[in-house]
Order: structure tokens, then sequence, then C-alpha cells
């Protein structure tokens, strides 16, 4: 069983910044290689960001240059900071597992322009 527990979201003016956190509980198998996606109201839900075991991330066009994901092996926690944010960034943020099929309930991040 892999349990996710999301935090960090909250409410920004344009430009500022949130760091987001997500807590994995469960077989490295699955744990050591995580995800964040997002889900603003209306639209499909989009991948954002992932790091790999060996801490390889990649990005999605959107949010290169200014969201960097990270990752603490011992605390089993996953980072993803993000700078110079956008209205366009306000979704419903997910972290997920990236070779299994579980997802964290979510956190809320609104940004004001």
């Amino acid at each position: 069983q892999v349990h996710l527990v999301e935090s960090g979201g909250g409410s920004v003016q344009a430009g500022g910044s949130l760091r987001l956190s997500c807590a994995a509980y469960g077989h490295p198998y699955c744990t050591d290689d995580m995800s964040w996606y997002r889900q603003a109201p209306g639209k499909e839900r989009e991948f954002v960001s992932r790091i790999t075991s060996d801490d390889t991330a990649t990005y999605a066009d959107s949010v290169k240059g200014r969201f960097t994901i990270s990752q603490n092996n011992a605390k089993n926690t996953v980072y993803l900071q993000m700078n110079s944010l956008k209205p366009e960034d306000t979704a419903m943020y997910y972290c997920k597992t990236s070779l299994c099929d579980y997802w964290g309930q979510g956190t809320q991040v609104t940004v004001s322009s």
C-alpha cells in the first residue's frame, strides 16, 4: 500500500513563490520515483514535473525555468519549489507515484494578478 500526503498550497500574488511537499509512505519501488500533476477547473489534468530515483528531473514546458523538483530520500518527501508564479499556474496540484498508480489528495494553489 502507498499513501501520499501533499501540503504547502495556498494563495499568493503573481510573481510570488510557494513550496509544495509530498510525503510518501510505501514500498520504495513506488515511492522512489515521483511526479507532480495539476488540474485547473474545466481543464484536463496535466503533467508538471518528475524526479527519478537518481534525481533526474523533467518539467513541462510551461514551468521550465520557474519550478524545481527535488527529493529528500531520508524523509521520503518530494518537493516542488514554484517561483515567479503566474495566474495560469492556479490549479489543484497532485503528487503521484511515477511507476505505480497512487495519487495524493491534492493541494490548492491560487495565484492572483
